[in-house]
């Protein structure tokens, strides 16, 4: 097997913009206030922690984008 792949720099341009929907981001929200409050039920604290780690994860992916294209994700030089 190889060591190496060629990947097309647009492809992994795209994976810098990679975000949860809208709709996943409110509820991830809403989730943390009520966490905060003390007022979530067990299983919306199960909901709760399987998107942070997906959040956690998908920062991580974006991260190693951004480093191979050797770009700062702030935007800042």
């Amino acid at each position: 097997m190889a060591d190496t792949i060629t990947v097309p720099e647009k492809w992994i341009e795209s994976v810098t913009e990679l975000k949860f929907p809208e709709s996943t981001d409110r509820r991830m929200q809403q989730l943390m206030d009520r966490n905060n409050e003390g007022t979530l039920s067990s299983e919306e604290r199960k909901d709760l922690q399987a998107l942070v780690e997906m959040s956690e994860e998908l920062s991580l992916v974006r991260a190693q984008a951004f480093r191979f294209l050797q770009l700062d994700p702030t935007g800042s030089e």
